[in-house]
């Protein structure tokens, strides 16, 4: 839980547990559990513990909902950073019941639900087609053969928002025909950024900027969270080595770390919003 998240896409962020179980290559190196081992927190693994909280962590939003309203503006809350929350486990019933209650509990706040497990959002929310307007749902996409197994699920879904992590990007995505498909909703938001932290693997620029083209075509917001651990080397003046990433032109890139790497892509940054983010 966070009040003024440094996630650069969010102002809060909420975790109704800590805990979660690897699905897909993105999770190889996943912050989260990395950043609960360091606090003692063994938390990973079908078996593993799931860490739940007290009273005043979930008084927490009902506090950010209240600052929202009186402030007139929206916020938005990531959720979850630290587990999934349609991750399919008896244990989790009672905590996202719970979830469900405080996101109807708090309409001045605007609730980004991203999941590795779409196919779960159907079954496991409470409100069949009459969803909250505070809800966006999103599904984490890192190369092409993932891209096609999640999207149907996530597409099918009626939120007001829906949006993609493509991040950490792991290969190149063409996205084109999914914005607008017949017979689903539309992708409403894109982010997109490269690995961070140890053994961060490199995202190839063209990845990046095709990335952007393919919203700029259909014109999708598009949000450039960040280079992650490795940037191009012709953003910093520092020792290169060249990348050789599988089908793509061999790359000259820098191990920079995650702040000196920065987020500039294509000469600028990019801070896109859903339209309705926009304009509330």
């Amino acid at each position: 839980m966070a009040k003024n998240s440094h996630i650069e896409w969010t102002h809060h962020t909420f975790n109704p547990w800590w805990g979660c179980k690897k699905v897909s290559p993105a999770c190889d190196n996943c912050y989260a559990e990395t950043w609960a081992k360091r606090m003692g927190q063994q938390l990973w693994g079908a078996s593993a513990d799931r860490r739940f909280f007290s009273e005043a962590h979930w008084r927490e939003p009902l506090k950010w909902n209240e600052d929202a309203r009186v402030a007139k503006r929206r916020e938005r809350v990531f959720c979850a950073s630290m587990a999934d929350v349609f991750e399919r486990r008896a244990i989790l019933n009672n905590e996202r019941a719970r979830l469900w209650e405080i996101i109807e509990a708090t309409p001045h706040l605007d609730w980004l639900l991203l999941t590795k497990r779409p196919q779960h959002i159907l079954y496991m929310v409470p409100w069949e087609n009459n969803w909250p307007d505070n809800v966006w749902v999103g599904t984490s996409i890192e190369n092409q053969r993932v891209a096609e197994q999640r999207l149907p699920n996530l597409l099918s879904v009626p939120a007001r928002i829906r949006f993609l992590s493509c991040e950490p990007l792991l290969g190149p995505l063409e996205l084109g025909s999914w914005f607008r498909r017949d017979g689903f909703y539309p992708i409403d938001w894109v982010i997109a950024g490269g690995e961070s932290g140890a053994n961060s693997r490199p995202m190839h620029p063209d990845w990046a900027s095709t990335l952007l083209r393919q919203c700029q075509r259909s014109k999708v917001a598009f949000h450039f969270k960040q280079w992650g651990h490795w940037a191009p080397a012709n953003l910093l003046n520092l020792p290169a080595e060249t990348v050789e990433l599988a089908n793509e032109r061999p790359v000259e890139m820098v191990r920079a770390g995650k702040k000196l790497a920065g987020r500039i892509l294509q000469g600028t940054t990019w801070d896109g919003l859903p339209s309705p983010a926009v304009h509330a």
